[in-house]
């Protein structure tokens, strides 16, 4: 089979197609021919530095069951899913979870999957754990990103009043807007508004502060980038602020509840016609350095596919 790796750190010029063994599932593993990958800052991020060497990308996927370890109830092979590997899901073949897939409904291609799931998970649990009234408002940076874009459209499903899209240059204003942002901010702009009573924050970095310091007294934000940053406890303190760091995999382990219910409303929603994932490209898997070139560069409208 085929598959990304890296020998060195750096730009996505590092990204090289090898030819390599099919990995074997382990317990409570599927076997996933892929269709369908995404492409994700922190994997951008990860090829820049802080990985082993040689490395490979794991993360979201779409594709079909061709195998199974042992422990897999539920699932047979040529079962349509949507799924995470953590050891490799730039690849024709890719093992994954059981545990972290879903079927993927009759009418809903691999791409389209591939555009809803994990993203939507992830501004789901990110409104989950803020939890917005219809009254309150809503700024979400990243808001042309795989989730934030996701994100922009579930707060308009909730009722959210008001809701404020954070971008990276003025060129995204039409697309959030026609998802249904209220307002549009640039990261670089002098005033972001008045203030919000929520932040879904997934950028980090410089992006972070300036997210925090648009919060209203007593508001809260939800972090779930991978970008880091500093926050000014001082602002905390003085503003009353609260910040929540999340992650999906102790979201799904600890309320796997509400992410199941979260999962059958972003098929609900998505065969409604009611919330529309954006791809932005569909990129040949041997070319994955042009999709990490157009990730780095935050020029995507929603999502970055690659296909085996």
């Amino acid at each position: 089979m085929r598959r990304v790796r890296y020998h060195r750190h750096g730009g996505p010029e590092v990204l090289c197609i090898e030819e390599a063994e099919a990995p074997e599932p382990g317990p409570g593993d599927l076997l996933i021919r892929t269709r369908a990958i995404g492409v994700t800052l922190p994997n951008v991020r990860k090829v820049r530095g802080g990985s082993d060497l040689p490395g490979l990308l794991g993360g979201e996927l779409a594709g079909e069951v061709v195998g199974f370890g042992p422990e897999v109830t539920g699932f047979r092979v040529g079962d349509r899913v949507t799924a995470i590997s953590f050891t490799g899901s730039y690849a024709e073949l890719a093992t994954a979870p059981a545990v972290l897939a879903e079927r993927i409904p009759d009418g809903v291609s691999d791409v389209q999957a591939l555009a809803l799931v994990r993203s939507g998970h992830v501004a789901l649990a990110a409104l989950a754990t803020a939890r917005p009234t219809a009254g309150e408002s809503v700024l979400i940076t990243g808001a042309a990103s795989g989730v934030g874009h996701l994100a922009v459209q579930l707060a308009r499903l909730r009722g959210i009043g008001r809701v404020v899209a954070a971008v990276g240059s003025p060129e995204k204003a039409d697309f959030v807007r026609s998802l249904g942002a209220h307002e549009v901010v640039t990261y670089d702009s002098e005033s972001w508004g008045e203030p919000v009573d929520v932040v879904l924050e997934g950028v980090g970095g410089e992006v972070l502060p300036r997210a925090l310091a648009a919060l209203a007294p007593g508001g809260r934000m939800v972090f779930f980038g991978s970008g880091g940053g500093t926050v000014p406890a001082f602002d905390l303190l003085a503003g009353a602020k609260t910040v929540t760091g999340l992650t999906m995999a102790r979201f799904a382990s600890t309320q796997r509840e509400r992410y199941d219910r979260h999962g059958e409303e972003l098929w609900e929603l998505a065969l409604a016609g009611r919330l529309r994932p954006a791809v932005h490209a569909e990129i040949p898997l041997a070319e994955a350095a042009e999709a990490h070139r157009i990730i780095e560069a935050r020029a995507n409208l929603g999502k970055v596919v690659l296909r085996p």
